[in-house]
């Protein structure tokens, strides 16, 4: 009888964020106990720890992670969201810390969450730190994926005082379509991936989501789902700016902020085409109906 190979050790950052905590379930239902790398362990469903090894710390902290990926066979790595006054170099610094990781700790195999637009490497605002990650990885000549992924349906969480008042503010052209993807799709594309043998060398897939979307769009499915008018609305960039610095940003986070749209909004198209492996099924109304839903 023929037996399939188990990995003895994967290690997840990230596990409460909303691709981690997804990839983490995922696992756990494969009958896989992860090890996870996290700040705040008591932040996890106590049913959840007791079906995990955990090692408090933080990314930015090289012994930290080379000390939670000791053993590693596998590491699904996302660059936590930095502090810094610059964070395409906060990023830069975290994907150091996870090529050393795998250079040091013979990691067999990384899924890396990057994004659609990493491919520019150079232009795409905070983008840009993620294309220094991918660089990073790809330097130690192991087995990495990297998923470039669209933009995240939860975003719009981060609107919910602006569609209460039936707008969705963007920095985006209104009829610009992108893709548009639920991040527990991602989730799901990240732990099979993690879990799946056979890959070697370095990769990119994207993921898409169902369909590319414009903001004008997604004012109409989010009017649909939410029962009222809701506009879509484009906010120059200067008052973008002025917003973000307002709130005590640093230039460095604000043109993080501004130059990802600004980056990616002119004559852009992504490095993979849509196809059946880069589309995903989660639908924006559906996600809306289950998570936005209920806040109005």
């Amino acid at each position: 009888m023929a037996h399939e190979h188990t990995p003895d050790k994967i290690v997840v950052t990230t596990p409460t964020g909303n691709v981690g905590s997804r990839v983490l379930r995922l696992l756990l239902r494969a009958g896989v106990r992860p090890t996870l790398l996290l700040r705040d362990p008591d932040r996890l469903d106590p049913a959840v720890r007791e079906r995990v090894d955990t090692v408090r710390g933080d990314q930015g902290d090289v012994d930290t992670v080379l000390r939670a990926t000791r053993g590693a066979d596998r590491l699904f790595w996302v660059d936590p969201p930095t502090t810094g006054d610059d964070p395409i170099t906060g990023h830069a610094r975290m994907g150091a810390n996870a090529a050393r990781a795998v250079e040091e700790n013979g990691i067999g195999h990384t899924v890396f969450l990057s994004s659609v637009g990493a491919e520019k490497r150079h232009g795409a605002g905070e983008i840009d730190g993620l294309a220094r990650t991918e660089r990073a990885l790809d330097a130690t000549g192991a087995n990495v994926l990297h998923l470039r992924c669209g933009y995240f349906f939860t975003n719009l969480l981060m609107e919910l005082d602006s569609l209460r008042e039936g707008v969705l503010p963007t920095l985006w052209p209104l009829d610009f379509a992108m893709p548009w993807v639920d991040p527990r799709d991602i989730g799901e594309v990240a732990a099979a991936r993690l879990l799946a043998g056979g890959w070697s060398g370095r990769q990119v897939q994207a993921v898409h989501g169902p369909e590319d979307l414009s903001f004008s769009r997604v004012a109409e499915v989010l009017g649909s789902v939410l029962g009222r008018e809701v506009r879509a609305d484009r906010v120059p960039d200067d008052d973008v700016r002025a917003g973000l610095r307002s709130v005590g940003l640093s230039a460095g986070q604000v043109e993080g902020v501004v130059g990802m749209a600004a980056g990616l909004r002119e004559g852009f198209v992504p490095e993979q085409e849509r196809d059946v492996l880069t589309t995903t099924p989660t639908t924006l109304a559906a996600w809306a109906h289950t998570h936005l839903r209920p806040l109005f």
